[in-house]
């Protein structure tokens, strides 16, 4: 064998035991390069938080009911006769006093005419008589006459006079159905229903036209009988009409001693002024009715205050993390349109709160505020 044959052999052996080797020892894992990162800050828009700050709040019992007019009258007919003329139309405007309705007084002013005939008849004979008294008074005091003549016409003058007087009334009765044909408004304010067209025949009674007035409304609400012992007269009302975007003022006028049918309810009265007949009646109304008032303290919205186990708290934004600051709470009431509770301590002015439920929040965790907090 040659030597260049065995130095290639010896290669070959070599090359043959390194592989063993190296299948024959174990793999050591590749290092883990571990890269330390910062925890990310929640993010909260500016609608998401609060700002504590002194507001009025106010207690409110939650009413319902629609509107009516204050003063409203349905005028009807005094007498029965034919309608002659319907001077308005329903929608138009009246003033107390307007004539409104004209009935036919041809057979009133007759009666009136026969009236008068029998009162200056009676008249006459009163004046007769009376000369007759006087006559004989003169002559009994002479002797020319006996006393009982003189009796006789005294008692005819008493029996003159008091005709007069029932014709005087007879007349006075007449004159009234005379003027009773023409109807007038007993109020001022709008025609809201003309019953009645020119040629048609109504009898004493019948509605003719109705009128209201709404320059005051009213609004009639029932109250439970657990929460009527709170209202008082005088209490201030806000409403909300239904398809009016602005809100109006009223005050409770009165209360009703008994309850309603079929409910253990009371009946409850709000009056609203209405000077620009911007409300019409039927129109249906939501309404707070104030309890009880407090002007100027914390309150947050009911939204940012949560309880459990340990307490009722809020969670705050204070140097750029978040915080849990237990708090002491008063009452629940209204400011403007938007439930409120009272903070007595653990917080105070000026702080950033949650407004909204989140979830579980972390104490510490970075926050960041995109927008500014409105004040």
């Amino acid at each position: 064998m040659s030597k260049r044959r065995i130095i290639l052999i010896l290669l070959a052996l070599l090359v043959i035991g390194i592989g063993i080797i190296k299948a024959r020892t174990p793999s050591r894992p590749a290092p883990v390069i571990v890269t330390k990162t910062e925890t990310s800050a929640l993010e909260f828009l500016s609608q998401e938080l609060f700002t504590a700050a002194p507001v009025d709040v106010r207690q409110a019992l939650q009413l319902s009911g629609s509107l009516r007019a204050f003063d409203l009258a349905s005028v009807k007919a005094r007498i029965a006769g034919d309608v002659r003329e319907v001077l308005v139309r329903e929608g138009e405007a009246v003033s107390a006093g307007q004539v409104i309705v004209k009935l036919d007084a041809t057979e009133y002013a007759a009666r009136v005419a026969q009236a008068r005939g029998n009162l200056n008849s009676a008249q006459a004979q009163l004046d007769i008589a009376l000369k007759a008294r006087d006559n004989n008074a003169a002559l009994v005091d002479k002797g020319f006459i006996s006393k009982n003549a003189f009796d006789n016409s005294a008692s005819q003058f008493a029996a003159a006079k008091a005709n007069v007087d029932a014709s005087q009334a007879a007349l006075d009765i007449v004159q009234k159905s005379l003027n009773d044909t023409i109807i007038r408004a007993p109020i001022a304010g709008l025609v809201s229903v003309r019953s009645v067209q020119p040629g048609e025949k109504v009898s004493a009674d019948n509605k003719l036209i109705d009128i209201v007035n709404l320059q005051k409304m009213e609004m009639e609400a029932s109250v439970p009988a657990s929460d009527v012992a709170r209202v008082a007269i005088g209490q201030s009302v806000r409403l909300n009409i239904e398809g009016m975007s602005e809100t109006f003022e009223g005050k409770v006028v009165r209360i009703n001693p008994s309850t309603q049918a079929g409910s253990r309810s009371f009946s409850v009265y709000v009056q609203v002024a209405n000077p620009g007949n911007q409300l019409r009646a039927g129109m249906f109304a939501e309404a707070q009715l104030t309890l009880n008032s407090k002007r100027g303290i914390l309150a947050l919205p009911q939204s940012a205050v949560r309880k459990d186990g340990s307490g009722t708290y809020v969670f705050t934004i204070e140097n750029g993390k978040i915080a849990r600051r237990p708090v002491t709470v008063g009452i629940d009431g209204l400011t403007g349109n938007e439930y409120r509770t009272e903070i007595l301590s653990g917080l105070e002015l000026g702080a950033q709160v949650i407004r909204t439920d989140m979830g579980n929040l972390t104490p510490g965790t970075l926050a960041h505020i995109t927008q500014t907090v409105p004040k």
